[in-house]
């Protein structure tokens, strides 16, 4: 192998590395368990509290098909809480109807989400987890309607609907 060679395939290393969070499809935040959340557990221990689907998305920063989320169509009055901890994370006073194929909400419960910055799939998105177990929610983009101007779109496997009357937000 000549130098040439040596220094393209050493590029190709560096560079292969430094992109595969994008690649992969992870962001900073990708951990399974971390000090800064008052929920904390194991991949182990999060697989025997939450379903297949709901740990890929949770724990895993995975997304839901469109459309595919009974929330999505839900208008009823209560609170949506985070499938994995139960912390109330949005009222049905701020659900709307994006037609995206996802439940989405233009403003949150106080004290209930967490935004991070997420660079996965080659763009820069505000991903929105769950404040008490870092649980991954969605993303929240800034297209929504009045009063906000958000539209945080959830995955609807990431929350547990309580019918009633929406919690104070």
């Amino acid at each position: 192998m000549n130098r040439r060679d040596l220094i393209v395939a050493g590029a190709a290393i560096v560079g292969a590395a430094s992109l595969s969070p994008y690649i992969l499809g992870k962001s900073k935040h990708m951990g399974t368990t971390s000090n800064k959340f008052e929920v904390t557990k194991t991949d182990a221990e999060w697989q025997q509290v939450l379903t297949p689907e709901e740990f890929r998305v949770l724990r895993k920063h995975g997304t839901e098909r469109a459309g595919t989320s009974p929330l999505d169509k839900n208008y009823e009055p209560g609170t949506y809480v985070c499938a994995a901890c139960d912390l109330p994370l949005f009222t049905s006073e701020t659900k709307f109807n994006s037609g995206t194929g996802w439940p989405s909400f233009y403003a949150p419960i106080e004290g209930g989400v967490d935004t991070s910055v997420d660079r996965s799939l080659f763009m820069t998105r505000t991903e929105v987890h769950c404040h008490r177990c870092g649980g991954h929610l969605g993303h929240v983009f800034e297209d929504g309607p009045k009063p906000t101007g958000l539209r945080y779109c959830m995955n609807g496997v990431a929350m547990k609907f309580m019918p009633g009357q929406a919690a104070e937000g």
